[in-house]
């Protein structure tokens, strides 16, 4: 079993984040027999404007951020995707493979590129192609992904069958999306449960900032969105309660709880006895977590050296798919 998976190093990271990926990626070394990759997505961060100078500090942000949830240098093998140049090898041998019409079905360039398509990058266009060389360069089993996430992983293994059909021999193993893990894999806006929480957003309110003190992390929750009902015994009595099944999923994820659970113990009870509950829950996961992020903020060396030791490993692992896969082509003696 191997398992490989990535994240954007974007900064001001958040509920949504943690428990939507950083979380998942601790509890998988647990998994003895499995090896595990995981990686600062930044040549997937360049296929939009953005800062340079910000983006370096961002790496390092999220390096530490996942050290402090639990990420084991040991155990995993962290590093940033731009310092294993056969990332981007091997994305241009695949999309010499993948073609247009599968790309122009990816919803998330849909979403992401807007009205002004035409003045998207053709890396935004073309980044689930270095998504599936991220994972087939380390023949990757399993892929945790959220759901919005899926569709991206599908393409991964056409192109895999795709690109082993061509040269006649089995280069690349087709990867599964992994989407189990028993914590929380889409948290929503505090403020608007129909968009997922984002630093983006231009309300602070609507997100837990994963460097937010204690006190902040109870106002925002005591101020989140929700309705006058007490809380059912049951899901289906949370279908058309979109802020309410928000709530419900985090104290499920932060608990480790499933969502039933929690409604068995609070089934009857308004939000007022509730958000205070998933108040002290939050802070009782985030406080640790808080106080272990920003010791590492402070020790770059640290941070740069389990960066670099990570794509050493990581630079190891690629090099004998990249070498098949160009050698499959014929581009090597």
């Amino acid at each position: 079993m191997r398992v490989v998976s990535g994240i954007q190093p974007t900064g001001d990271l958040h509920l949504g984040n943690l428990l939507g990926a950083i979380l998942r990626w601790t509890a998988m070394q647990e998994e003895a027999e499995a090896s595990r990759f995981f990686f600062l997505a930044d040549l997937h961060a360049i296929t939009v404007d953005h800062d340079p100078a910000q983006l370096r500090r961002n790496v390092r942000e999220m390096a530490a951020a996942l050290l402090a949830a639990g990420i084991d240098p040991e155990r995993s093998v962290l590093f940033a995707q731009s310092d294993v140049p056969a990332h981007a090898e091997l994305q241009w041998l695949l999309a010499c493979t993948a073609r247009m019409g599968w790309l122009s079905r990816m919803t998330q360039f849909k979403a992401k590129s807007g009205k002004n398509r035409e003045k998207a990058s053709v890396g935004l266009f073309t980044y689930p192609v270095l998504q599936a060389a991220d994972v087939m360069l380390y023949q990757a089993t399993h892929v945790p992904v959220g759901e919005d996430q899926k569709q991206h992983i599908e393409l991964a293994r056409d192109i895999a069958d795709s690109f082993n059909h061509r040269v006649g021999e089995e280069v690349f193993a087709a990867p599964a999306p992994y989407i189990g893990s028993g914590r929380a894999a889409r948290v929503m806006s505090l403020r608007d449960a129909s968009n997922k929480m984002s630093k983006s957003d231009p309300s602070d309110m609507s997100r837990i900032n994963l460097t937010d003190d204690d006190d902040t992390i109870l106002a925002k929750i005591r101020k989140a969105r929700t309705d006058p009902d007490p809380l059912p015994d049951n899901l289906d009595g949370l279908e058309e309660r979109p802020e309410a099944r928000n709530l419900v999923g985090i104290m499920a994820a932060v608990t480790n709880r499933s969502e039933e659970a929690v409604l068995a113990e609070f089934a009857g009870q308004g939000f007022g006895a509730f958000k205070p509950a998933l108040g002290e829950a939050l802070v009782a996961l985030l406080g640790p977590i808080r106080t272990r992020l920003e010791a590492l903020r402070a020790d770059e060396a640290r941070l740069d050296a389990i960066l670099d030791q990570g794509a050493q490993t990581a630079r190891e692992a690629a090099r004998p798919t990249l070498d098949k896969a160009y050698a499959a082509l014929g581009l090597r003696r």
